[in-house]
């Protein structure tokens, strides 16, 4: 009894003692301890996204994935599998497991190692939270201390929700709904028993047990997740011997980027850390921009496919480079597999390794391990490229083109299943994929792997480059941009940084000039050869025209549709450089950038094509400045919009009401239904697009530019003529369009700008190399009839691109006639003089003026005329 009564006190002493050190270390340590009541406020580090207007993911900024879930969006057998295999007793315990805690101190006794955790899911979100990963005791007593307040503030499904969002997985994915995208593409509740139990498997050790790096490891931990499952009931036998005889199907799987925009996606990148720091990179930012998927689908494709189209016609520079040679073994396919998947991917363009070549085709192995066929029909086009002037002759044989052995571009031929959907090659995050993880290590086809063999086309990566912009005329919103043909060839975006030449794209601007200073459609100017000394250079300048074709007096409608040179040079004598620049300027040209001399009236100043759509846009808006801008939104992690573009607008209808209005307000209150009519909604006067020109002059302009894409005369009577953009009325078959062309000295800069009522695009191509020429191509007898031949110039290099973005761009668009202004009449002229006329025959027309610029007077009727009854042409 003696000794009884000892051993008691010994175990009072010792409780006494150990809950006196747990009390005096608690003491000790809860200075250092973080408050744990900034759980309930934390903010997860999510990366930031960027969207188009209608929703579609371009592009994701940030180190680390992460899916923020709420606990009811976690299956249930997720639940089960992380708590059967991390803390079975976790909806029972305090915050600590004693029973865990014994099990695993026992361990450390008889083996001397600290080879079984005893961390509850509670601990390790204190852990994740507020501590290292360091294993010392002193990171472990803190551990335990914030687990029990952790257990005091949150209930437990708000302390797994934490632990399930922030557990990191691998791959830079943090919490589960990050981990079933990047390992599987799928969400939490798609995945099957097998594939939830490899991510129920891997916080113990995310890079060891990766499916992906160590798929036999990760098969082994999912054996053991499913045997914990089984033995606290959450699954059946049967379903365990199925789950565990499923084979390990993870791959890596990117940001399910919808939407191909990545020099947009650069650009709101540049611009929102401009604006927020880096910060915004984890702070869970969705980014909203104004660019619609499908005219961006669009334009990538309407780029590409004109780029390829301009490259391939002017021949093929050959392989890449060559594996083997003829005299010397194939190589293996796992080496040749190995050797393509060093090479990126263009766009629609991947690497391909040639294995034998016959008359009529080639047998090639593509990136990924995938078996094809280059038909003749896809590679007959790959005459030699000598020069940017000259092709070798056209191939007669397969033999000619390609040899075993060769390094090629190819791009796949669809098939009827396969959308046309441009392939995005921009990266998907703000940090490159580390070098040992697979970016594209199977190569799919409109996302399924691809086992049979199917047909490509021989292709190469264009020297050139391009931009294509289309924006809103009504706002400045930014609907498509590509800033060249991929950018993982090169991030240069042309559309806002290539500052190139525009040749008579700059025209239209000079024309407004005109009327601005009186001149009218029907006034004529002299198309005659110029020959003027100039003493500074000593040498005489000779502008000419593109062809050299010179008609005489010409009405400054057909002047500008067929792009006179010799005209915009007289034009811009008459009214002087200087007024010309002043009024250039309106458009949002940098004054003091112009060339302050006459070959400014043939585009000798430098824009970017950013620039240049932007001051089209006054012209199909009736008259007003409108800015470029590409983000419409920016809304926080939970969701508040923290940012709203409020642009200016154009609006004829407000701006006649609110000109003369002291204010808004004042206004509304005389009148509150004054803006009735109008489509928009604005907060001050201020919000409205200033006007720069009269909407009769942007009027008369865009009518010139109108007869540019549809011509004019008399066809039946051998007076009808084209305009320089002709080919757009011939496929797009709409009168509400208008545009022009450009060229520059020698041809190293093409360009098409036009409009809609609704869109305005501007389409470019040239090199970067500003030594280079676009060049000409030859006939090339393998093609047909149909091929782009001759020298390169605007309306057949760039309006091609242009053309295809706006049989999209305008689809289901319905045609709006270009409504003259109030201030414009219309009158019969004679089209040889541009003097009124009698006559209703086809030597006549109906033409626009501004009110008091109409001719006074008349033609006098040659011997001999017949007044007809031709049907008159009103644009």
């Amino acid at each position: 009894m003696k000794w009884l009564k000892r051993l008691l006190f010994l175990i009072f002493l010792g409780f006494s003692l150990g809950l006196a050190a747990v009390t005096a270390l608690y003491f000790y340590f809860a200075p250092q301890l973080p408050d744990v009541t900034t759980l309930r406020d934390v903010q997860l580090q999510t990366p930031m996204r960027v969207f188009s207007a209608d929703g579609k993911l371009i592009s994701q900024f940030g180190e680390k994935r992460r899916i923020p879930l709420q606990i009811e969006e976690v299956p249930e057998q997720m639940l089960q599998a992380f708590l059967a295999t991390e803390d079975t007793r976790f909806y029972s315990h305090p915050g600590i497991d004693p029973i865990g805690i014994t099990r695993a101190a026992i361990n450390l006794i008889a083996t001397g190692e600290k080879s079984q955790g005893a961390s509850t899911i509670t601990q390790q979100v204190a852990r994740n939270f507020f501590l290292t990963r360091e294993k010392t005791y002193i990171r472990k007593i803190k551990e335990i201390f914030l687990a029990i307040k952790i257990e005091q503030e949150l209930s437990k499904d708000e302390i797994l929700a934490l632990y399930l969002n922030k557990i990191p997985l691998g791959y830079r994915s943090f919490g589960v709904g990050a981990a079933a995208q990047v390992y599987y593409g799928k969400t939490v509740d798609q995945l099957t028993l097998a594939q939830t139990a490899v991510i129920a498997g891997l916080p113990k050790a995310p890079s060891a047990l990766n499916p992906i790096r160590s798929p036999e490891r990760a098969r082994d931990r999912r054996r053991v997740v499913l045997g914990r499952m089984l033995e606290t009931g959450f699954i059946d036998q049967a379903s365990f011997d199925e789950a565990n005889q499923a084979p390990i199907t993870a791959t890596y799987h990117g940001a399910e980027i919808a939407l191909a925009a990545p020099y947009l996606a650069e650009m709101v990148r540049q611009e929102i850390l401009n604006t927020y720091g880096e910060e915004a990179y984890t702070s869970g930012m969705d980014v909203y921009t104004t660019i619609s998927a499908k005219r961006q689908n669009a334009a990538t494709l309407a780029l590409r496919d004109n780029l390829l189209s301009y490259d391939q016609r002017h021949g093929f520079r050959g392989a890449i480079s060559q594996l083997w040679k003829a005299d010397t073994p194939a190589l293996d396919q796992a080496a040749i597999v190995a050797e393509l998947a060093t090479l990126p991917n263009y766009g629609e363009l991947r690497a391909a390794a040639v294995l034998s070549v016959a008359n009529e085709q080639a047998e090639i192995i593509v990136k990924g391990g995938q078996a094809g066929i280059i038909a003749w029909d896809d590679m007959k086009w790959a005459r030699r490229f000598i020069t940017d002037t000259r092709q070798g002759p056209a191939p007669k044989s397969a033999q000619e083109v390609l040899s075993a052995g060769d390094v090629i571009w190819v791009s796949a031929l669809p098939t009827e299943a396969e959308t046309t959907t441009p392939a995005s090659d921009a990266p998907s995050t703000h940090t490159e994929l580390p070098s040992d993880e697979p970016a594209d290590a199977v190569l799919t086809v409109s996302g399924e792997p691809q086992a049979v063999v199917r047909n490509w086309r021989l292709s190469q990566l264009p020297d050139a480059g391009a931009a294509l912009i289309a924006i809103s005329p009504l706002d400045g919103a930014i609907e498509a941009l590509v800033g060249g043909f991929s950018f993982n060839q090169s991030k240069f975006n042309r559309v806002t940084q290539a500052s190139r030449q525009v040749g008579s794209n700059i025209k239209p601007f000079l024309y407004s000039a005109a009327f601005e200073h009186g001149m009218t459609l029907a006034s004529l100017e002299n198309d005659a050869p110029i020959n003027r000394w100039d003493k500074a250079m000593g040498v005489a300048w000779r502008p000419k025209n593109s062809p050299p074709v010179y008609d005489g007096p010409i009405r400054l409608r057909v002047a500008l549709a067929q792009s006179k040179n010799v005209v915009s040079v007289r034009l811009m004598r008459d009214l002087g450089v200087d007024a010309v620049i002043k009024h250039l300027a309106k458009f949002g040209f940098p004054a003091n950038e112009l060339p302050r001399n006459e070959s400014l009236s043939l585009g000798s100043a430098s824009l970017t094509p950013m620039q240049v759509a932007s001051a089209y846009g006054s012209f199909a808006n009736g008259g007003y400045l409108v800015s470029p801008y590409f983000i419409d939104r920016i809304q926080d992690g939970e969701g508040n919009i923290i940012f709203q573009q409020l642009p200016k607008v154009a609006c004829d209808a407000c701006f006649e009401i609110a000109k003369d209005a002291p204010s808004l307000e004042q206004l509304l209150d005389e009148t509150p239904n004054a803006f009735s009519q109008c489509d928009i909604s604005f907060a001050q006067l201020d919000d409205l697009a200033p006007r720069i020109i009269s909407a009769e002059n942007a009027f008369l302009v865009s009518q010139a530019m109108n007869s540019a894409i549809w011509g004019g005369g008399s066809w039946a009577h051998k007076t009808g003529w084209n305009g320089t953009g002709w080919r757009a009325a011939r496929e797009l078959k709409r009168r509400d369009i208008a545009g022009k062309t450009g060229t520059t000295n020698d041809a190293k800069d093409a360009w098409f700008s036009g409009f809609s009522p609704d869109l305005v695009v501007t389409s470019w191509i040239g090199f970067d190399n500003f030594n280079r020429e676009l060049g000409e191509a030859s006939y090339n007898q393998n093609l047909d009839k149909n091929q782009i031949t001759g020298k390169e110039f605007g309306a057949r290099t760039a309006q091609p691109a242009w053309i295809d973005f706006m049989k999209v761009g305008l689809e289901g668009v319905p045609e709006k006639p270009l409504q003259p202004p109030k201030n414009v009449n219309t009158v019969r002229i004679d089209r040889a003089t541009g003097q009124l006329s009698n006559a209703s025959d086809h030597t006549t027309r109906f033409e626009y003026f501004e009110k008091g610029t109409e001719p006074t007077e008349y033609v006098k009727p040659a011997a001999g005329s017949v007044f007809g009854s031709e049907e008159d042409e009103l644009f």
